[in-house]
């Protein structure tokens, strides 16, 4: 397919999909720039959504935006383009998190991103308005074995690996979420990060375009633990629609060798092309990272018997409802033409 012309008609399409990505409380904690007429678009950090309590280092942050990253490459090899990608190419310059040339030439500069063969991520690119958080019960239906192959796979491309843990393992993973999401609770600094991004209110649909909506909590669990986040905490209503989770959740651990910024991109990409892929083959999907929050609980959700070095998310994966789609904010707000 012959690519469109590199625009800002384009551009502006090409991050109108890449702001489709998760991230941690759907703070969108990203910003593009594209200067008309150069073949070059920037991924840049935006500090003011940063979490300095849940989030100090910017870790969660990092992961974030390496979603929308590999959103942006998706739907730039959609359109027959093949996306260079650099990330943190000037030293100088923390707050640029990636460069994206968009010229046709996969793989330029000394850190690239993406297949030699596009087709691979264009084919995820129906995947990406599809794919929403589900905090909602799955089924007992397991995911095939030849599909969390492939879903591993789809990790590996990016950098990354992406392990199921055995029955002891999950159980572990279980009460060490279970452990974060009391500690969050009673935290004041964490609450105060949640709590700025809770959406409550009839008009929630009309009036945030960030944050997480009312009708995106999903139910109580029934019994007090679910692998979900609570975003209803203490404050939910009486009434709130209570449902029974699965008690053995299918969890997958994506995790890179090392834990630099750089690292966190990575697993932001390998996070977002994981996603897409389960989305394109049926699943639904949301993202435990509870535990990932508190640096001593962080190490032990490590499975000692595989090679991973450093868990970044916790993954969770199965049939049911695919959740709601969750605002975004307009385009127009995070990309800079000029």
């Amino acid at each position: 397919m012959p690519a469109r012309p590199l625009d800002t008609t384009l551009v502006t399409d090409l991050v109108r999909e890449a702001t489709a990505a998760p991230s941690m409380h759907n703070a969108q904690p990203w910003r593009f720039r594209h200067r008309p007429g150069s073949d070059t678009v920037e991924l840049r950090r935006d500090a003011e959504r940063a979490m300095p309590h849940a989030d100090p280092e910017g870790r969660a942050l990092h992961i974030g935006c390496g979603a929308a990253l590999l959103n942006l490459r998706v739907a730039a090899a959609g359109e027959g383009l093949r996306p260079g990608v650099r990330l943190l190419p000037d030293p100088a310059d923390p707050g640029l998190l990636a460069t994206v040339h968009l010229t046709g030439t996969a793989g330029a500069g000394p850190d690239p991103a993406g297949p030699a063969d596009p087709a691979e991520l264009a084919g995820l690119r129906p995947a990406i308005p599809l794919r929403h958080t589900s905090r909602f019960p799955f089924t007992g239906r397991r995911v095939p074995e030849e599909l969390r192959a492939a879903l591993a796979e789809a990790a590996r491309a990016e950098g990354a690996d992406l392990t199921f843990p055995g029955l002891w393992h999950l159980r572990s993973v279980l009460a060490l979420v279970r452990d974060a999401e009391g500690r969050s609770g009673s935290d004041p600094g964490i609450r105060a990060d949640i709590e700025r991004w809770i959406r409550t209110g009839a008009d929630v649909p009309v009036t945030t375009g960030d944050g997480v909506p009312e009708y995106a909590f999903g139910p109580r669990p029934y019994g007090g633990a679910a692998p979900v986040r609570d975003f209803a905490g203490r404050d939910a209503p009486p009434d709130r629609e209570t449902a029974l989770f699965e008690t053995s959740p299918q969890l997958a651990l994506l995790g890179t060798a090392e834990d630099r910024p750089a690292d966190w991109l990575r697993a932001g990409q390998a996070m977002e092309r994981v996603l897409l892929l389960a989305t394109r083959e049926g699943l639904a999907s949301s993202l435990t990272s509870q535990a990932l929050e508190w640096p001593d609980l962080r190490w032990i959700v490590r499975d000692p018997e595989t090679s991973m070095g450093v868990v970044q998310m916790v993954i969770r994966l199965g049939y049911g409802p695919a959740g709601p789609r969750t605002p975004r904010r307009p385009v127009e707000e995070v990309l800079d033409l000029a």
